[in-house]
């Protein structure tokens, strides 16, 4: 692929938000277009949220300009579009290594820049760590301003609402930038949008409402009324006051995000006059100043690489299915013979697959937005009711439901159907994406039952166990990418609850795989055997509950067992050792070892060296058998996953 290199001779000259502020206004709207060329040639050479980033080229310039930033904390919700900021803020010359191993983050990250104040990749946090700031600021610490930058997805978040009502009712000094890409400004709201930016920049803030109803009720219709609904934006109110100011806010709005005229004048007389919270109202466009981007049905949310001038992404060969288009796949299979069977998705109907089940059924599908509580407790709802949810979440943003995991469905016994997808590490996206943690979190819940996928077509099989499972909640993990490429039955099979299978005989050693690890257990199976050694391979299929006769079988036949899972420590593992202690299986001597992701976090690569970072290849496995045989020295524990030697001999 090959393509042009942008001319940048502004964005030459830029080695921190510094520079922008000795700019004058004209030079910093053709930065903006140079800007947006650097991010366009670079997401298109590394893959990432292209069309996010380009829809806060001008917003980045605009802000870095007036504020003094990074003595002023500019946050970033959820961070997908923080490219153009990490171009301005002196990583221009590591942009080429954006998610790679060893490379820039694709989201902000406070290890990586001082212009990083708050890490994220989880929506809705940018409010309530900006009033962080902004209380640590009013008791002196060494903090300037705090400015949050949220889209109109992410303020539709119960966490948002929180802080907004905070914040309001503190009072602090505080900038909330409504970064808002769903409503575009028609021409007429468009001029009001201009007159009101020069209003803003010339009148004191108490009358800029005043002031603008009055233009508003001048207006023609439909013109006022198109203004209005500019100005009532998320709200639904029909008073005077938007909800942002019913929260205590004073509102600037709504102004195009794009033009340099507008923006630059309003963010410096806010930031020159305002004495409490106040949001900003910006209209943008998704995808802006890149035609394909912009006509595309996501707008350029997740590229992979891609040629600039034709928009063609690189796309991988053929091969297995995904798992999640297996799922989804399976989900509608079973809502065709079942109208009980629902779905509950939080703003990720296409990435959770129950897009395919929505375009058959779509009554019987709900996107709740980003609203992750909402939606457990929402499927809850519906279970107490008699339907059969399936709640399809990720497992990094179930984490943020969990509380409602444990009261509305744990608790009452209620049987919601989780669907985790992108369980175990997901790479590109780093550690914030990783499902490390949900075999953990739901396996030490009372009544629930736990299972995980070892392969596609096991996956088919777990989606009919949990279609038909009525008797409490039903978990059941499974990765992100391609299968293994197993032949998939035409329909699921309803399994034995809590029952495992065993796949190869052998009478050395043991290994008890939990998940999507499975095909590295084999290949670890085949070296032990490759050395003399005799390997039982199983797949434990329920981490909850436990198949205790299998467990108690493999302890008991084999001098070493070990389990292995794409989990953190404290979860399948540790479920098993509990059973063989309370058994008193250690009592006879048995070599025990657990295979898991270790007690740290896994940077940003390919899974597979994300794996191999955690100790977790089929080297890794095979090594550890053959040390729990005594077949190697004798080695002690660095990181969970990571050995040393310690012989002497």
């Amino acid at each position: 692929m090959t393509q042009d290199t942008p001319k940048t001779p502004l964005l030459d000259r830029i080695a921190g938000p510094s520079d922008l502020r000795q700019m004058p206004d004209d030079k910093l709207t053709l930065l903006a277009d140079e800007l947006r060329a650097e991010v366009i040639s670079v997401v298109s050479e590394t893959g990432g949220h292209l069309g996010s980033s380009l829809g806060v080229v001008e917003l980045a310039v605009a802000i870095h300009a007036v504020f003094n930033t990074p003595m002023d904390k500019l946050i970033w919700d959820v961070g997908h579009q923080c490219y153009p900021h990490k171009i301005l803020t002196g990583r221009r010359d590591r942009m080429h290594t954006l998610r790679q191993k060893g490379g820039l983050s694709g989201f902000t990250k406070r290890s990586e820049s001082d212009h990083d104040p708050f890490g994220a990749a989880h929506s809705s946090t940018s409010i309530s760590a900006a009033l962080g700031f902004a209380v640590a600021r009013d008791m002196g610490r060494p903090t300037g301003d705090a400015i949050a930058v949220i889209g109109d997805g992410s303020i539709s978040a119960g966490m948002a609402y929180e802080a907004l009502n905070n914040a309001g009712t503190s009072g602090r000094r505080l900038f909330v930038i409504l970064n808002d890409n769903e409503m575009s400004i028609a021409p007429p709201v468009g001029a009001m949008s201009s007159y009101l930016s020069r209003m803003y920049a010339t009148e004191p803030m108490a009358r800029m409402k005043v002031l603008a109803e009055g233009f508003e009720a001048a207006l023609p219709e439909p013109m006022r009324m198109g203004a209005k609904r500019a100005r009532q934006l998320v709200t639904g109110l029909t008073g005077s006051g938007t909800l942002f100011e019913e929260l205590g806010f004073d509102y600037i709005g709504p102004i195009d995000g794009h033009d340099m005229g507008q923006l630059l004048p309003v963010l410096r007389a806010a930031r020159s006059r305002a004495t409490g919270p106040v949001l900003i109202h910006c209209c943008t466009v998704k995808g802006k100043g890149y035609a394909p981007a912009e006509a595309s049905v996501d707008r350029g949310h997740g590229v992979s690489k891609f040629d600039p001038k034709t928009f063609a992404q690189v796309k991988s060969s053929g091969g297995p299915p995904s798992y999640t288009s297996v799922f989804g796949k399976a989900l509608l299979s079973e809502a065709s013979r079942d109208d009980r069977v629902v779905a509950v998705t939080a703003a990720m109907p296409s990435g959770t697959g129950v897009s395919l089940m929505a375009d058959r059924f779509p009554a019987r599908v709900f996107d709740v937005g980003i609203a992750e509580q909402h939606a457990v407790t929402f499927a809850a709802g519906m279970a107490a009711s008699g339907l059969r949810p399936f709640c399809a979440i990720y497992s990094t943003f179930l984490q943020r439901g969990y509380d409602q995991v444990v009261h509305d469905v744990a608790l009452q016994g209620l049987p919601v159907r989780f669907a985790i997808d992108r369980a175990g590490l997901v790479g590109a996206d780093g550690p914030t994406h990783a499902g490390a943690y949900d075999i953990a979190y739901l396996s030490n819940l009372p009544g629930f039952t736990v299972m995980a996928a070892s392969d596609e077509a096991e996956l088919t099989h777990m989606v009919a166990t949990a279609a038909a499972h009525d008797s409490g909640p039903i978990a059941f993990r499974y990765p992100r990418g391609a299968g293994t490429g197993v032949a998939l039955p035409d329909r699921g099979q309803v399994l034995e609850i809590g029952k495992g299978r065993v796949l190869e005989e052998g009478e050395d050693v043991a290994i008890l795989s939990y998940g999507a690890h499975l095909e590295e257990c084999r290949a670890a199976a085949r070296m032990l055997r490759d050395d003399g050694l005799s390997v039982t391979l199983a797949d434990a299929r329920f981490a909850k509950p436990l198949d205790s006769d299998l467990v108690m079988r493999l302890a008991r036949e084999h001098r070493a067992l070990l389990t292995v899972e794409q989990g953190i420590e404290g979860g399948f593992g540790s479920i098993v050792m509990h059973a063989l202690a309370r058994a008193g299986a250690f009592d006879r001597g048995l070599a025990m070892r657990n295979i898991c992701l270790p007690d740290r976090f896994i940077d940003q690569a390919s899974p597979a060296d994300m794996y191999a970072d955690a100790g977790m290849t089929a080297l890794d496995i095979a090594t550890a058998a053959r040390r729990a045989l005594g077949a190697e020295p004798t080695v002690v524990p660095l990181t969970m996953g990571r050995w040393a030697d310690v012989s002497t001999g």
